[in-house]
């Protein structure tokens, strides 16, 4: 975290938002040896956020992040590849396969799209079964960083042990999150090189709360977990500083200033990115979360057991009409019977009680072409920077680094 103004310029940063970081106010992101925008484009699955997006805001001086998650939809290849292979074994395998290499393809290419500015990220979720796998990979081909969330990734560090100079960023929610990675990183003779925090109660996707009646704990509130967290960093000794990035209902300049002024180094927005025209989504995908207000959203529990915060589509609705009668009869399964296990443990193929009963995978694809009726919208709360309109990544970055403009357009 840098908590000067931004003093000379950066080759890492495009030269007209350079200029307008210089009088914004804000203090630049110091992370890896670059000085970058203060501002991170969260990781979005399935294939919400791949090369187009993340290459478009790395190419501005910001970081872009890709989601590991089923990351073939956007290679109609290794979706033929993939086609018809019905249940088990050999269908996983094939599944994973093909998604490892769209991890390679895509890193590659928004690296290309980048022209060496920015950072490019890969964010990776603790819950899915070939989480280390996808790790490796993401690092074989040559990501900056690493970012993880839904789950603590006490192995990060070992599973990047021979990649020293990748940066290991996780994704937590709270000032106790934060002590117990620390605490067990530094056994394995290693810091996070960055620690998101996020707000269960304003993101969207996959929340870090135990429960839906956990997400309003003030524990998780950024006046509260920013310097809590801060404080233990200090009482600990630790000598290199760790940037801390607030993410969450972040939607202007003025929600940056206000948690750098509370010591957060950057901020990570999701949805704003996601609606984007450089977002990899279809634009029907882009238009319902565009649209939606907060009285459209609805938390429930995931496939994955963890709340998560969407708009209420009918397909959704549908769902939670006869959530309770699904999970009543809840039961194992001997294996998926979608197509791959593509979660460690599922609440539908586990016959856990209490978990979502439906697959998050069948459902986050229908999102990303558009399929109103089938697909589950993950949306963060609050209204939009330019409301309903679609509008570029550089407008967006404008915005965010210009003071005095509205949370919305007039």
């Amino acid at each position: 975290m840098s908590s000067s103004l931004m003093s000379a310029p950066s080759r890492f940063i495009d030269a007209a938002l350079q200029a307008l970081l210089q009088r914004s106010g804000l203090a630049p992101l110091s992370l890896g040896g670059r000085t970058l925008l203060p501002i991170v484009q969260g990781g979005m699955g399935v294939g919400v956020s791949a090369h187009r997006l993340a290459g478009s805001v790395a190419a501005l001086g910001g970081v872009g992040t890709l989601s590991a998650v089923d990351l073939r939809r956007h290679h109609p290849d290794l979706m033929e590849q993939t086609r018809g292979l019905g249940t088990g074994q050999a269908a996983k395998d094939a599944i994973n396969a093909a998604n490892l290499e769209a991890v390679e393809r895509e890193v590659k290419a928004a690296r290309e799209r980048s022209q060496g500015r920015g950072l490019i990220a890969m964010n990776i979720m603790r819950a899915v079964s070939d989480y280390a796998a996808y790790v490796r990979r993401s690092l074989e081909s040559g990501v900056d960083a690493v970012v993880v969330g839904a789950g603590l990734p006490l192995d990060l560090p070992d599973l990047a042990q021979d990649h020293p100079q990748a940066l290991l960023v996780p994704i937590l929610s709270d000032a106790r999150g934060v002590q117990l990675v620390v605490r067990k990183w530094e056994r394995r003779k290693r810091l996070p090189d960055a620690i998101v925090i996020e707000h269960p109660r304003l993101a969207g996707g996959h929340l870090g709360a135990a429960k839906i009646a956990d997400l309003n704990d003030p524990r998780f509130d950024f006046e509260q977990a920013i310097p809590a967290s801060l404080a233990f960093l200090r009482s600990a000794g630790i000598e290199r500083e760790i940037p801390l990035v607030a993410a969450g209902g972040i939607r202007s300049h003025e929600d940056i200033r206000r948690v750098q002024a509370l010591g957060a180094a950057a901020v990570q927005l999701g949805t704003p990115f996601a609606v984007t025209e450089e977002g990899d989504a279809h634009p029907e995908f882009k238009r319902v979360l565009a649209e939606a207000r907060d009285e459209d959203l609805v938390e429930f529990t995931s496939v994955a057991g963890l709340p998560a915060r969407a708009v209420a589509t009918p397909w959704l609705k549908a769902y939670l009409a006869i959530e309770q009668k699904l999970q009543a009869v809840a039961h194992v399964k001997a294996r998926c019977t979608k197509a791959f296990d593509c979660l460690a443990q599922c609440g539908l193929r586990d016959g856990l009680q209490g978990w979502g009963q439906f697959c998050i995978d069948n459902q986050l694809a229908a999102a990303l072409r558009g399929d109103i009726k089938k697909g589950l919208f993950f949306r963060g709360a609050g209204a939009l920077p330019f409301g309903s309109q679609i509008r570029s990544v550089r407008e967006l970055l404008e915005r965010l680094l210009t003071a005095g403009t509205p949370a919305q357009p007039a």
